[in-house]
């Protein structure tokens, strides 16, 4: 073949699609389900997958295998909602760390999803659908139903605030009578404190909705919760929403993300980032060096691969020590992302 002809190849852009990662190979699945979709949709890229935590590919191994398929430039998005420890350091570690071995081959980062238009009309249709298929049975109004949102939880504040605005558009487009938010783990309330106190507001029903973009262990938990206490509070109409998953504007706003890369704007929100700014309470993570925390949980598996471990295990440990370091720079050239 010339060198002419294997041009194209070489100069292929390819795109890494970051998960966070997860024992329960529902999560796996989801995430790779989406990952294809993505795929589809941008026929003009190499479109691959890799996992920050627990599953495999690992990150560096995704950027590698992009790299040995002939690309020259490789953009990464963060398969994540919104930007903490994870999407702040962690992933732009793997990434500088990969790019600092490679000068030859351009990384460049994409932002997180973030609070979208998209993104909240698709948290709208999954809430809709689950009233719509529980009115058959019993009707109740918009007034007498409480929306409870569920986030990830991590300890920066910036994200988790994130969760209380979502839930606050949420209640007032589709018309709620009231709107409490809550966390999977790290933040506050936890969810069976989150709808104890919901339960006490006096709503004849509690519509429960993971923000989350895929299952997992925490999504399983966060309905076990919520059976848990309906169970002691049978007067009141529970319904569990479904999280985003791949809703065809989830997938849209992926691939804005890529658009935005080309554009250049790629920029995260950098005004509330506990890293940039002394934040109250969290002065002393202004300017913090970036290091990677995650390397204990790299690619050491699903449930799959270990059947002896308890099924349903998560991290073991809480988030909190992920957040150390900002990771707002441009990987393979240092800038900041500003």
């Amino acid at each position: 073949m010339s060198a002419t002809a294997a041009e194209p190849a070489l100069r292929r852009t390819g795109i890494l699609m970051c998960g966070h990662g997860s024992r329960d190979v529902d999560a796996i699945g989801e995430f790779e389900h989406m990952t294809r979709a993505i795929r589809a949709r941008l026929t003009d890229y190499d479109v691959d997958h890799a996992y920050l935590e627990f599953a495999r590919p690992v990150i560096r191994d995704g950027l590698e295998a992009l790299k040995r398929r002939g690309a020259a430039r490789i953009l990464a998005l963060p398969g994540m909602l919104f930007a903490a420890g994870h999407v702040k350091n962690d992933i732009p570690w793997e990434l500088n760390s990969f790019a600092a071995d490679n000068p030859g081959i351009a990384v460049e980062y994409g932002r997180d999803l973030a609070i979208d238009p998209w993104l909240l009309r698709a948290a709208a249709d999954r809430i809709e659908a689950a009233l719509g298929a529980h009115d058959e049975t019993e009707a109740i109004e918009r007034a007498d139903t409480l929306l409870l949102v569920v986030g990830r939880g991590t300890s920066d504040p910036d994200a988790n605030s994130n969760i209380a605005k979502v839930a606050r558009m949420l209640w007032e487009g589709l018309g709620f009578g009231w709107a409490e938010s809550g966390f999977s783990g790290v933040a506050f309330p936890r969810v069976t404190q989150a709808l104890e106190r919901s339960v006490k507001l006096g709503f004849r029903r509690i519509v429960v909705f993971p923000y989350f973009l895929f299952t997992g262990v925490l999504v399983k938990r966060i309905y076990g919760e919520t059976d848990a206490v309906a169970a002691r509070h049978p007067a009141i109409d529970f319904v569990k929403a479904d999280y985003l998953n791949d809703h065809p504007l989830v997938l849209d706003s992926f691939v804005a993300r890529v658009a935005e890369i080309d554009r250049g704007e790629n920029a995260m929100n950098c005004r509330l980032c506990k890293y940039r700014e002394r934040l109250i309470g969290y002065e002393a993570d202004a300017g913090a060096a970036q290091a990677g925390h995650h390397h204990h949980v790299r690619g050491i598996g699903t449930d799959a691969d270990h059947h002896d471990h308890e099924h349903g295990h998560d991290h073991g440990h809480d988030h909190a020590h992920h957040d150390h370091a900002h990771g707002h720079r441009r990987p393979g050239n240092g800038h900041r992302h500003d």
